[in-house]
């Protein structure tokens, strides 16, 4: 864990679903754009928000973001806004008509990966992606995975001093 208790992101990152990975084979990413009110702007500048338990849906040829915790601003303190409303998400009427074709076949769904501004405009973005739900079997195999990796990084390391 990074200093003061907060996970390593990449720049610009401001919240990584590190359990989607885990949870679900992850079949194709998509950027999206967030529509947001000022306070939320304004708290995600700040680094705050959990897509741990988030989900996206497409109703009514709109795609929206579930379970999104936005903490409130502090200073605005009356005018604040929901921490967890629902959210529209921005997508090509094409990119949504083929999720929607997608995510009626068996077992797939969209899953928030991350959060962060883009460079060029400082632009709220949302990393989306089609998955599909890992069984039990699949889930041990990342951890195996996992643990061999960590230990020819450190079995590299002792060999390397």
């Amino acid at each position: 864990m990074a200093k003061g208790g907060r996970r390593k992101t990449a720049p610009g990152d401001v919240a990584t679903n590190r359990q989607a990975s885990y949870r679900y084979n992850l079949l194709e990413r998509f950027e999206c754009g967030i529509v947001l009110t000022g306070t939320e702007v304004k708290s995600l500048r700040e680094g705050k928000a959990q897509l741990k338990d988030a989900y996206a849906q497409i109703r009514d040829g709109e795609v929206w973001l579930y379970g999104v915790y936005i903490p409130p601003y502090g200073p605005a303190s009356r005018e604040n806004h929901d921490p967890e409303r629902p959210r529209k998400l921005l997508l090509h009427r094409s990119e949504i008509a083929r999720l929607d074709g997608r995510t009626h076949e068996r077992g797939l769904t969209l899953v928030p990966t991350r959060m962060y501004f883009s460079a060029p405009r400082s632009r709220a973005k949302v990393e989306i992606a089609l998955a599909r739900g890992k069984d039990l079997y699949d889930k041990r195999e990342s951890i195996r995975k996992r643990d061999m990796a960590r230990d020819v990084q450190r079995e590299l390391r002792e060999v390397g001093r």
